[in-house]
């Protein structure tokens, strides 16, 4: 294979805190080359000055055996270098076709043959297997068509390498699989992948060769056949990995912190609706919610937080049936929620750490004069440097946005703040999607820490691990129905499976 881009000796610091120190890598032609490292570890930064959207402190890249800088990301799509964010860059309002052109090579001026470039994509969608519909507008088509209008979107603008960040965290085991095709599509039309995944399994199915970063360093880089998980796990945390084993309890006489009773909303979609759910969740027992992502479980954590109101059925919280449902009630009420979408539902990305994790209680005493009138600003900061040190926040100053940070801190800023407000419900949907070995095991121990302390805990999960791991008791959701009860100690699995798919 010949070597596409080299990456030698990159640093990047900020102030006296080096994100990436020393770091040389190779992508050669041809070949999937996956990033692996706990969040933090450098990869995003890494990336970022890989697409310009950095300089490097020091270093030199090359491409195609010639030095180059890239001073931005414009300069990277002319050099052929695409990326596909884990959170993706499309304009909503736009169709797919509308997004895929902008900023078109062949524009002259104004004018675009829009015929003609719709024949180009519509070739280049044949040929790697991307299917998409172009006149549908962004908000009307799926997470993974959008992932597809991105990476076509890249090869549109002659992407040679491409950067896929954490792909398959919102996509469904059919689209991994269908994703995966493609990849392997590309990477035989002589295309080179550089993949940053948590997800083991996937790693080693798709990877040619692994670079392992800790701590902005790399520790080092294998080939796939000469790893497994327990190496790669042991290299990204710097010790030996014991899978932990938490004990399961059973809850049966405890008080009842939550239930739905005969609760639709919007049943005829089966897809996004509820239908007749009758569940409850007790003071210091994890319920799991297990079934595939795309079976009511969003719209069960809505409810359960009162996001929507349901059309029929009741919810309680403890002994109160709950007539207002609004987000404040609940939080009143002590309900605390981890959303799965942390970015867009848990925090506001331009405000500081330490703003995030006072965001339910700026109207109280102990931050605030005149419910919110006015901030007591050395309180909150006071109180940020305790949170980020207590929940080992990763960060430069409590100060610094949230928005800046990897995606295991930004849990951990959740998590701070919802654990902090001493709930007696906790909902946790899909809580380490997107999360390294080590970030991971922080949110489950303060899961299990929570339980042990009272909290009754619902863990909606895609992840099927995760939740025979995690869970006291399972629910096996399908098309807005609970199909099922299980016991979380010695779950019958394919009981489980077979529920899953509404048998």
């Amino acid at each position: 294979m010949s070597e596409l881009l080299r990456m030698e000796h990159i640093s990047k610091r900020f102030g006296d805190f080096y994100a990436n120190k020393d770091i040389s890598l190779t992508v050669n032609r041809g070949e999937v080359l996956t990033l692996l490292g706990e969040n933090g570890a450098g990869k995003s930064t890494l990336m970022n000055i890989l697409i310009g959207l950095y300089q490097p402190t020091e270093g030199k890249i090359f491409l195609n055996g010639k030095e180059v800088r890239i001073e931005s990301p414009s300069q990277a799509v002319k050099l052929g270098i695409g990326m596909v964010h884990q959170h993706f860059m499309l304009v909503e309002a736009m169709t797919v076709f509308e997004n895929i052109i902008l900023g078109d090579k062949h524009a002259k001026g104004l004018f675009i043959d829009r015929a003609a470039r719709r024949r180009e994509i519509e070739e280049l969608s044949a040929k790697y297997g991307l299917d998409v519909q172009l006149d549908k507008l962004i908000t009307e088509i799926s997470v993974g068509e959008q992932q597809r209008t991105e990476i076509l979107k890249a090869l549109y603008h002659g992407a040679e390498l491409l950067i896929l960040d954490e792909p398959s965290a919102a996509l469904t085991d059919i689209e991994v699989e269908g994703l995966f095709a493609i990849m392997q599509k590309l990477i035989g039309e002589g295309k080179s992948i550089i993949f940053i995944s948590h997800k083991m399994r996937e790693v080693l199915h798709i990877s040619d060769r692994i670079t392992v970063l800790r701590l902005g360093e790399v520790v080092g880089t294998v080939a796939r056949a000469d790893t497994d998980g327990q190496k790669l796990a042991n290299m990204m945390i710097g010790k030996e990995l014991t899978e932990s084993q938490y004990e399961k309890v059973d809850a049966s006489g405890a008080e009842v912190v939550a239930s739905l009773d005969h609760v639709d909303y919007d049943k005829a979609h089966k897809h996004s609706g509820v239908s007749d759910m009758t569940l409850q969740i007790r003071s210091g027992e994890i319920v799991g919610i297990a079934g595939v992502d795309g079976n009511g479980q969003t719209q069960l954590a809505q409810l359960i937080t009162g996001v929507i109101a349901p059309q029929s059925g009741k919810i309680y919280l403890k002994d109160k049936d709950v007539a207002v449902f609004d987000p404040h009630s609940f939080i009143s009420d002590g309900v605390s929620h981890v959303p799965e979408d942390r970015n867009a539902q848990g925090l506001v990305g331009d405000m500081s750490i330490a703003e995030n994790l006072v965001l339910k209680e700026t109207d109280s005493p102990k931050f605030s004069r005149g419910k919110g009138l006015r901030l007591n600003k050395r309180a909150i900061h006071d109180y940020a440097e305790e949170m980020v040190q207590k929940y080992d926040v990763r960060c430069t100053s409590v100060g610094q946005t949230v928005r800046s940070l990897s995606g295991g801190n930004q849990q951990k800023v959740i998590l701070a703040r919802e654990l902090e407000s001493q709930p007696s419900l906790l909902v946790m949907a899909h809580p380490t999607r997107g999360l390294d070995i080590g970030a991971a095991s922080f949110v489950h121990e303060q899961m299990i820490a929570a339980r042990e302390r009272g909290v009754g805990i619902l863990l909606i999960s895609a992840d099927f691990d995760e939740i025979l791991e995690m869970s006291d008791r399972i629910l096996v959701c399908f098309e807005g129905q609970i199909m099922g009860e299980f016991s979380g100690k010695n779950p019958p699995i394919e009981e489980i499976s077979l529920a899953m798919t509404g048998k």
